[in-house]
């Protein structure tokens, strides 16, 4: 209901001129990084998270 309102689109315009995102940019950098890193790794891919799951089962 908010997006049809035009809310959403309104509250990322004004964290857009205020320069939150500049400001997240910044603090997000090491997650972006480390979960760039595992990705990159397959650490996400369809044979690692069924091993996670198999792993859980049996914990």
């Amino acid at each position: 209901m908010k997006t049809l309102l035009g809310a959403t689109a309104a509250k990322k315009k004004l964290k857009r001129d205020l320069g939150i995102y500049q400001v997240t940019r910044v603090l997000n950098a090491p997650k972006n990084a480390k979960r760039r890193a595992k990705r990159a790794m397959g650490f996400e891919s369809s044979a690692a998270k069924f091993v996670r799951f198999i792993a859980k089962l049996f914990k």
